[in-house]
């Protein structure tokens, strides 16, 4: 939705969750030299200022980046994602967050491909601005959803898309499930990741469901609650991911991060963590 601005949420518990593991996929896929082409449906504008009138409105990054920033303690994945994170602030002050995006292309290689979507004219201006210059990456102003079918199957046969729209409205967990089943027809040996809010909405449950039985190679879900779910339908309670044929590493990953998180970003006493996986 062209209302949506991330800008206000960057570098919240959810982008921690969604980062860390969009980092343990990628350096799975770097584990090869051949190339691979990451697709970000939903792109936002790469990188975020958090010292900037939108991250400070919420100050959500407090709560979530900002409680991670100065730890030592941090398991592998925590600790690689806090390394990235760095670079984007190399004299120490935490003032911007990358998005994923900017992840992408500092994990990058000449031989791999980055494929960034995004429809709201001033998020893509910055997308572009971000990643001018730089050789394999394509950024376009586009319907994210519609846009998948043109990039699949990439040429190497190696790749991951990231599906991650805004959910305000009701529409977007059924257009989840039909661009990752039209994806799959396309290129069924692709890693698809889905990032959802843990929110008083109709919607995601049914999705998660549905997207269990669309998995030809197994699925992974995980999810962090770090405050109660508002009964007015309000707040971000925690979220959800859900990794189309995970690499085999992933489940010990993030059973090794997910109680180290969930105590970092905990905000109330019944924070919790879940993870289940079907491998195949």
């Amino acid at each position: 939705m062209l209302a949506y601005r991330h800008a206000f949420h960057a570098g919240n518990h959810a982008d921690v969750l969604k980062h860390i593991v969009l980092v343990a996929l990628l350096r799975h896929l770097n584990l090869k030299d051949k190339g691979w082409r990451f697709v970000d449906t939903h792109a936002g504008a790469g990188d975020y200022r958090l010292d900037g009138a939108q991250a400070a409105k919420r100050g959500e990054y407090r709560h979530g980046i900002g409680r991670l920033w100065q730890r030592s303690d941090a398991p592998p994945a925590a600790a690689d994602y806090l390394r990235l994170v760095r670079q984007l602030n190399p004299d120490g002050a935490l003032r911007r967050c990358p998005g994923s995006p900017w992840l992408a292309q500092a994990l990058r290689r000449p031989q791999d491909e980055l494929r960034l979507f995004e429809l709201h004219p001033t998020d893509h201006a910055a997308l572009q601005r971000a990643m001018a210059g730089a050789r394999g990456v394509q950024v376009t102003r586009a319907d994210g959803f519609a846009a998948l079918r043109s990039q699949l199957p990439p040429p190497t046969r190696r790749g991951l898309v990231l599906l991650d729209p805004s959910y305000e409205g009701h529409r977007d967990y059924p257009q989840v499930v039909a661009a990752v089943r039209d994806a799959l027809r396309r290129f069924a040996d692709g890693t698809y990741m889905v990032w959802y809010p843990l929110v008083l909405k109709p919607g995601a449950a049914a999705m998660v469901q549905r997207l269990k039985t669309a998995a030809p190679q197994g699925w992974l879900h995980a999810t962090l609650t770090v405050q109660p779910l508002d009964a007015q339908g309000f707040g971000l309670a925690g979220s959800g991911v859900f990794v189309l044929s995970p690499p085999y590493t992933l489940h010990a990953t993030l059973q090794a991060l997910l109680p180290w998180l969930t105590a970092a970003l905990a905000q109330f006493d019944g924070a919790a963590w879940a993870l289940e996986q079907h491998a195949v």
